[in-house]
Protein backbone atom coordinates (compact mmCIF):
# COMPACT_ATOMS: atom_id res chain seq x y z
CA UNK A 1 0.00 0.00 0.00
CA UNK A 2 1.51 3.35 -0.63
CA UNK A 3 2.70 5.55 2.31
CA UNK A 4 1.36 9.16 0.39
CA UNK A 5 -1.65 10.61 -1.64
CA UNK A 6 -2.30 13.92 -3.81
CA UNK A 7 -3.57 16.51 -1.51
CA UNK A 8 -5.43 19.45 -3.03
CA UNK A 9 -6.73 22.28 -1.23
CA UNK A 10 -9.21 25.04 -3.23
CA UNK A 11 -10.67 28.26 -2.26
CA UNK A 12 -13.38 30.25 -5.23
CA UNK A 13 -10.42 32.08 -6.00
CA UNK A 14 -7.45 29.75 -6.34
CA UNK A 15 -5.53 26.30 -6.13
CA UNK A 16 -3.75 26.85 -2.54
CA UNK A 17 -2.15 23.69 -2.43
CA UNK A 18 -1.60 20.70 -4.43
CA UNK A 19 1.05 18.62 -3.06
CA UNK A 20 1.74 14.73 -2.31
CA UNK A 21 2.08 14.24 1.53
CA UNK A 22 1.96 11.64 3.87
CA UNK A 23 -0.95 13.18 6.60
CA UNK A 24 -3.18 15.63 6.78
CA UNK A 25 -5.69 16.79 9.27
CA UNK A 26 -8.87 18.46 8.36
CA UNK A 27 -11.43 20.27 10.68
CA UNK A 28 -14.84 18.62 9.88
CA UNK A 29 -18.10 19.97 10.96
CA UNK A 30 -18.18 17.50 14.21
CA UNK A 31 -14.61 16.99 14.80
CA UNK A 32 -11.21 16.79 12.87
CA UNK A 33 -10.35 13.98 10.94
CA UNK A 34 -7.05 12.34 10.62
CA UNK A 35 -6.18 10.65 7.11
CA UNK A 36 -3.59 8.74 5.86
CA UNK A 37 -2.92 7.03 2.28
CA UNK A 38 -5.97 4.02 1.85
CA UNK A 39 -8.35 5.97 3.78
CA UNK A 40 -12.16 5.16 3.35
CA UNK A 41 -13.90 6.99 1.22
CA UNK A 42 -16.08 9.72 2.29
CA UNK A 43 -17.31 13.31 1.89
CA UNK A 44 -17.62 15.78 4.79
CA UNK A 45 -18.64 19.11 5.81
CA UNK A 46 -15.55 21.81 6.47
CA UNK A 47 -15.97 23.60 10.51
CA UNK A 48 -13.69 26.69 11.24
CA UNK A 49 -9.89 25.59 12.31
CA UNK A 50 -6.75 24.30 11.17
CA UNK A 51 -5.90 22.21 8.31
CA UNK A 52 -2.55 20.61 8.79
CA UNK A 53 -0.49 18.35 6.28
CA UNK A 54 3.34 16.33 6.50
CA UNK A 55 5.05 16.78 3.32
CA UNK A 56 8.53 14.75 4.38
CA UNK A 57 10.21 16.32 6.68
CA UNK A 58 7.62 19.28 6.72
CA UNK A 59 4.52 20.48 8.22
CA UNK A 60 2.62 23.17 6.99
CA UNK A 61 -0.80 24.69 8.89
CA UNK A 62 -3.61 26.67 7.32
CA UNK A 63 -6.37 28.76 8.90
CA UNK A 64 -9.81 27.49 7.12
CA UNK A 65 -13.68 28.00 7.66
CA UNK A 66 -16.36 26.00 5.65
CA UNK A 67 -16.79 23.49 2.76
CA UNK A 68 -16.23 20.16 1.58
CA UNK A 69 -13.50 17.85 1.66
CA UNK A 70 -13.64 14.24 -0.31
CA UNK A 71 -11.48 12.20 0.75
CA UNK A 72 -10.73 8.65 -1.54
CA UNK A 73 -7.64 6.20 -1.17
CA UNK A 74 -5.41 8.54 -3.11
CA UNK A 75 -6.51 11.68 -2.99
CA UNK A 76 -7.91 14.48 -0.10
CA UNK A 77 -9.53 17.33 -2.10
CA UNK A 78 -10.24 20.41 -0.14
CA UNK A 79 -12.68 22.63 -1.21
CA UNK A 80 -13.14 25.94 1.14
CA UNK A 81 -14.70 28.99 1.68
CA UNK A 82 -11.42 30.32 2.79
CA UNK A 83 -7.48 29.26 3.16
CA UNK A 84 -4.88 31.00 5.42
CA UNK A 85 -1.16 30.23 5.54
CA UNK A 86 0.14 30.91 8.99
CA UNK A 87 2.71 33.44 7.28
CA UNK A 88 0.20 35.49 6.17
CA UNK A 89 -2.31 35.60 9.03
CA UNK A 90 -2.31 38.91 10.98
CA UNK A 91 -2.94 37.94 14.23
CA UNK A 92 -3.99 41.50 15.96
CA UNK A 93 -6.47 41.92 13.03
CA UNK A 94 -8.11 38.41 14.13
CA UNK A 95 -7.77 39.38 17.72
CA UNK A 96 -9.69 42.21 17.35
CA UNK A 97 -11.70 40.90 14.92
CA UNK A 98 -12.39 37.90 17.85
CA UNK A 99 -13.46 40.64 20.32
CA UNK A 100 -15.89 42.18 17.96
CA UNK A 101 -18.00 38.53 17.90
CA UNK A 102 -17.49 38.05 21.30
CA UNK A 103 -19.72 41.32 22.17
CA UNK A 104 -21.93 40.55 19.07
CA UNK A 105 -22.87 37.44 20.61
CA UNK A 106 -23.55 39.25 24.54
CA UNK A 107 -26.06 40.96 22.26
CA UNK A 108 -27.34 38.47 19.83
CA UNK A 109 -31.21 38.13 19.78
CA UNK A 110 -32.28 35.39 17.47
CA UNK A 111 -30.45 31.22 16.97
CA UNK A 112 -29.17 33.22 13.38
CA UNK A 113 -27.57 35.46 15.23
CA UNK A 114 -26.03 33.13 17.56
CA UNK A 115 -24.56 30.67 15.22
CA UNK A 116 -23.42 33.67 12.92
CA UNK A 117 -21.60 35.02 16.15
CA UNK A 118 -19.90 31.15 17.21
CA UNK A 119 -19.34 30.80 13.21
CA UNK A 120 -16.83 33.97 13.93
CA UNK A 121 -15.66 33.72 17.10
CA UNK A 122 -14.25 29.39 15.76
CA UNK A 123 -13.02 31.21 12.37
CA UNK A 124 -11.20 33.45 14.25
CA UNK A 125 -10.06 31.37 17.40
CA UNK A 126 -8.35 29.09 14.68
CA UNK A 127 -6.46 32.22 12.63
CA UNK A 128 -5.19 32.79 16.05
CA UNK A 129 -3.90 29.39 16.37
CA UNK A 130 -2.55 28.63 13.13
CA UNK A 131 -1.05 32.37 13.03
CA UNK A 132 1.23 30.75 16.13
CA UNK A 133 0.55 34.37 18.30
CA UNK A 134 0.65 33.60 21.76
CA UNK A 135 -0.23 36.70 23.11
CA UNK A 136 -2.73 37.10 25.47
Amino acid sequence: MPDSFQLEIVTPEKLVVRDTVEEVQIPGARGYIGILAGHAPLITELGAGEISYRSGTQVHHFSTAWGFAEVLPDKVTVLAETVEPASEIDAPRARQSLARAEEALKSAASEEEVAKDLGKIRREQARISVSGDRSS
